[in-house]
């Protein structure tokens, strides 16, 4: 095939991109705008004029992406040239070039890669030999340090050069850590960059062999790429600089874990010859122009951005709907009634045509719970189902407890949470006390037998835990006030203060202290809807029974089931329908994002979930939440009003909307409101 033909079915801007084959090239390309497309035809492109295969270097962030690109180039060019082209993720790419060279910093090419569970054994080992108890190191504070130390392509020796007082600790770590991978022959997923970025940076004759046989190179969502990734690619471009850079800098939405917006934004200053050669891709080939305006007018303005004017062929489409609901479980109840009656009057499309995104795990009990309750399929994606997550099943257990203190399991379940002393050989014990006649194991915990053979700190926690579940077993007798007396409860235990302890990292422990408030708040829901005052067995049979819907709702033949995943995990993903919800003050945007200056990324995030629709776009939020164990007044998103209003079907919700923008503005808040103003 001639390189002409190739071009063939591809638009002006498409063309251009994939025919500009010589020195550094900048490829805009908005959401669903063909990116994959482009990526694929190019390197056709560059085989048609008679580049070679074994010339081409392509690199992507996931395995999927590079899959569906060898797909699609051997459906272009054949099978064999398609083979010979290097398309894979910068770790693919560092693994092989690491097997060959590895030897020059003391391992072995036969060296194997650490997974989480190892790496958090050898921090601890690490620890250890730098005289450190278990109680006194952050393990994932630990590993998220070396982590960051190790992008921004620092050795421990100059981590402990550079270390602030409260880190010198953490630097020793990671030296001792470096160390104890060094002898079992072992790399974290980190150090595959670092030692190939060091290879590159150090070695020249390897460099130099490298650029010699990728002299074109072409990377994919580059503007997830970090530091270490950045500094690789300047090093493999050398000279020559044959590198193409396909992103979005506003789907730039992994900050967080260490992305940099700027390597794309300041792409043309870094390869200056690119300025003459930055394409912008802005036909779409996914969406309604009412949803691409939408979009448009909601990062307009907003941040320091490459300008970009998305627009399709399919027509303006239907309004973007904007409901306000009563509170989460009208939301939820206006979803599965939107999308019972979307799919009786448009045959053409199935329940997983349907997605909910939300900004946070947290928000989709309710979500969850309604669509079993109306028998709607559902399918999640990236995360667990709620009432599955282990800091939920957790307080769950601790509930039954209490309700049955002869369930020996529930006591197994959360003996060890919060840490209480009581280790391995007081399992055992309790087993065989057990075995041994005892009526339960609670009942053995605080008897003396139990408690003669543990530490002082064991016993006193023992009797502590047995105290406070005998005595709110008799709360929970009595009928009424069922969430107060479950919220004091896991107080009461420790459990609550101790989620910190068990989750080390301050984020992680965050999130799931919020889906263990979510979860008291689905007691209280639960108690809210009752005629009489319930007991604790009436939510735990109910609990029960939605635990067995839980079953017969994943068992749908087909699969089918519509979608519920956090913005993040939807990016790259497109459906017809797609429902926001919660877009309210203090969860979208939320209100870390306002304290760590982060609100360009949560404006981004917005641009990315509603882009992820096709034809129809309904946007929600609710008037009142259960947040915390109470009812508060909820705030429309600030988001919401750069959202055009000719662009919208918000009949009353609009009046409401604006009379909202100048009422209870903290000054926190005033800062957001004047930013994205």
């Amino acid at each position: 095939m001639q390189p002409d033909e190739i071009l063939a079915g591809l638009n002006p801007e498409q063309r251009r991109a994939a025919s500009t084959v010589e020195g550094p090239v900048l490829v805009l390309a908005g959401a669903g705008t063909g990116k994959t497309r482009v990526i694929t035809y190019r390197i056709a492109y560059m085989l048609a004029s008679g580049i070679a295969p074994e010339h081409i270097l392509g690199m992507t962030f996931t395995n999927k992406a590079a899959a569906e690109m060898k797909e699609r180039l051997a459906e272009l060019c054949g099978a064999e040239a398609a083979a010979k082209v290097t398309l894979g993720t910068f770790h693919a790419f560092a693994g092989r070039l690491l097997r060959s060279e590895i030897k020059v910093f003391g391992f072995l090419p036969n060296f194997t890669i650490a997974d989480d569970s190892d790496q958090k054994s050898l921090i601890k080992q690490a620890a250890a030999a730098c005289g450190i108890t278990r109680d006194e190191v952050n393990v994932p504070y630990a590993a998220n340090y070396i982590s960051r130390c190790k992008n921004a392509m620092l050795s421990p020796e100059e981590a402990m050069q550079c270390a602030t007082t409260a880190d010198a600790v953490y630097a020793e770590i990671y030296n001792k850590y470096q160390t104890q991978l060094l002898l079992q022959n072992m790399l974290d997923f980190d150090d595959m960059l670092f030692y190939a970025h060091r290879l590159l940076r150090d070695y020249p004759e390897v460099r130099e062999r490298c650029q010699e046989r990728y002299q074109y190179l072409l990377v994919d969502e580059y503007q997830d790429t970090n530091a270490v990734q950045f500094e690789m690619i300047k090093l493999l471009a050398g000279e020559r600089q044959n590198l193409c850079v396909v992103g979005d800098d506003d789907q730039s939405i992994y900050g967080w874990r260490g992305a940099d917006a700027g390597n794309i934004l300041k792409f043309t200053d870094h390869f200056p010859r690119a300025r003459q050669q930055e394409i912008k891709l802005e036909q779409n080939y996914r969406s309604t122009n009412n949803i691409l305006k939408a979009a448009n007018a909601a990062i307009a303005g907003g941040y320091a951005r490459k300008e970009k004017n998305l627009w399709s062929d399919f027509g303006d489409g239907e309004l973007i709907t904007v409901a306000g609901c009563e509170n989460a479980e009208g939301e939820a109840d206006f979803i599965a009634s939107y999308i019972t009656q979307f799919l009786d009057e448009h045959r053409e499309y199935k329940y997983s045509d349907c997605a909910i995104l939300y900004r946070s795990n947290y928000l989709s009990r309710q979500l969850e719970q309604t669509l079993r309750t109306r028998s709607i399929p559902y399918q999640l994606v990236g995360g667990q189902e709620f009432y599955q997550r282990s800091e939920v099943k957790d307080a769950v257990s601790y509930l039954r407890l209490a309700a049955n203190p002869r369930e020996d399991q529930a006591l197994l379940r959360i003996l060890g949470n919060p840490p209480r002393g009581l280790g391995s050989k007081a399992v055992e014990k309790l087993k065989e006390m057990r075995l041994n006649g005892t009526k339960s194991m609670l009942e053995a915990l605080g008897s003396e037998e139990f408690q003669s053979v543990c530490s002082a700190k064991g016993k006193a926690a023992a009797q502590a835990l047995f105290d406070t579940v005998k005595k709110y077993r008799g709360l929970f007798n009595v009928p009424g006030e069922l969430a107060a007396k479950t919220k004091a409860y896991l107080f009461e235990t420790g459990f609550l203060d101790g989620l910190q302890k068990v989750y080390k990292d301050i984020e992680d422990a965050t999130k799931r202290r919020e889906n263990v408030d979510e979860f008291i708040n689905a007691v209280a829901q639960f108690e809210s809807r009752q005629s009489e005052e319930p007991t604790l067995q009436d939510f735990l049979e109910k609990f029960a029974l939605l635990e067995e819907n839980d079953r017969t709702a994943d068992e749908s033949e087909n699969g089918d089931g519509v979608i519920l995943s956090t913005i993040h995990a939807s990016k790259g993903l497109e459906f017809p329908l797609v429902f926001l919800v919660a877009m309210e003050r203090k969860i979208f945007p939320n209100e870390r994002a306002l304290e760590e200056d982060s609100l360009d990324e949560e404006l981004r995030l917005f641009y990315v979930a509603l882009t992820r629709a096709k034809r129809y776009l309904v946007i929600s939020y609710a008037r009142e939440r259960f947040r915390y164990g109470k009812t508060e007044r909820a705030i429309p998103s600030d988001f919401l009003y750069r959202l055009p209003e000719d662009l919208t079907d918000q009949g009353d919700d609009y009046e409401f909307i604006q009379s909202m923008s100048t009422e209870d503005i903290n000054e926190g808040f005033a800062k957001i409101f004047e930013l994205l103003k």
